[in-house]
């Protein structure tokens, strides 16, 4: 059971090179199914390991040389022999998403080691992870697959894409983690019956779902930016839970609306009412 983690990452491995693999058969949509599977199985290897107690210095190497394949070479490979091998530049192009995956991974790691940071830091990650930064840099493969030949698949957007896609995965700009999301009991219904609708769309249109969670993580990130300065402001609020601060501020957002809605009331009043 140990070793669960690690084989789980192995699999990623695999599930990111064989994305290679399919999109040199002109099997673009397996190919990006590869790098989905691969963005899964990375998001579990580590819950697993914490759940299970079987973390260790070689499962926290391994996964990142898998992600670094996974998520920085694969990718760019893809890009390449896809929609950049035609230009001369798109090798280059390639080779920037390449890199920056390295640099976020190898910035990631160091921050794993520093005691310094404050303890709110966890909830939030510097920079867009490798997983989100492969799926946002092949949405122009999603878009070529989904509806053929178009602007979408011109080479100076795709290479803008890309490069915009790795300036987003090496910058400090603050992301949201996973663990930091928690689901109020009332709204447990609506979350089932958005599930049952993404599944329904994974099935029918995976290309179309792929691109508007993309589409929604971009949407995000002006939220995590707010989310973290605010926090960063308020010390006295780092140690506290997500869901706590979460509620602190709707209730300061909520308090200068009643303090109108009573100024209001009291205009209203006549001056012998009492």
């Amino acid at each position: 059971m140990r070793l669960l983690p690690s084989v789980i990452t192995i699999l990623a491995l695999c599930a990111g090179l064989s994305a290679v693999k399919f999109a040199l058969d002109d099997e673009l949509s397996i190919s990006l199914a590869m790098i989905g599977a691969a963005a899964v199985l990375d998001t579990l290897d580590g819950r697993i390991a914490r759940l299970l107690d079987a973390t260790s210095k070689m499962g926290a190497e391994l996964d990142s040389l898998s992600d670094a394949i996974s998520f920085g070479v694969a990718p760019a490979l893809i890009l390449y022999t896809t929609l950049l091998e035609d230009s001369p530049t798109g090798w280059i192009v390639a080779l920037i998403y390449a890199v920056s995956i390295v640099l976020r991974l190898a910035r990631f790691n160091t921050l794993l080691d520093d005691d310094t940071r404050p303890s709110y830091a966890r909830e939030f990650f510097v920079g867009v992870p490798a997983p989100a930064g492969a799926l946002i840099a092949l949405l122009p493969i999603a878009a070529f697959e989904q509806w053929g030949r178009g602007w979408w698949d011109g080479y100076y957007l795709v290479a803008g894409w890309t490069v915009l896609s790795a300036a987003l995965i090496v910058s400090r700009i603050p992301t949201l983690a996973m663990k930091s999301f928690s689901v109020p009991p009332h709204l447990a219904s609506v979350l089932l019956v958005l599930v049952a609708i993404a599944a329904a769309a994974l099935v029918t249109y995976p290309l179309v779902l792929l691109m508007v969670l993309v589409a929604m993580y971009l949407a995000h990130i002006p939220f995590a930016i707010r989310s973290q300065r605010w926090v960063a402001a308020r010390p006295e609020s780092w140690d506290r839970k997500p869901a706590e601060r979460r509620a602190e501020r709707r209730a300061i957002r909520r308090a200068p609306d009643r303090r109108r809605r009573s100024s209001a009331r009291l205009r209203l009043r006549r001056p012998g009412d009492r």
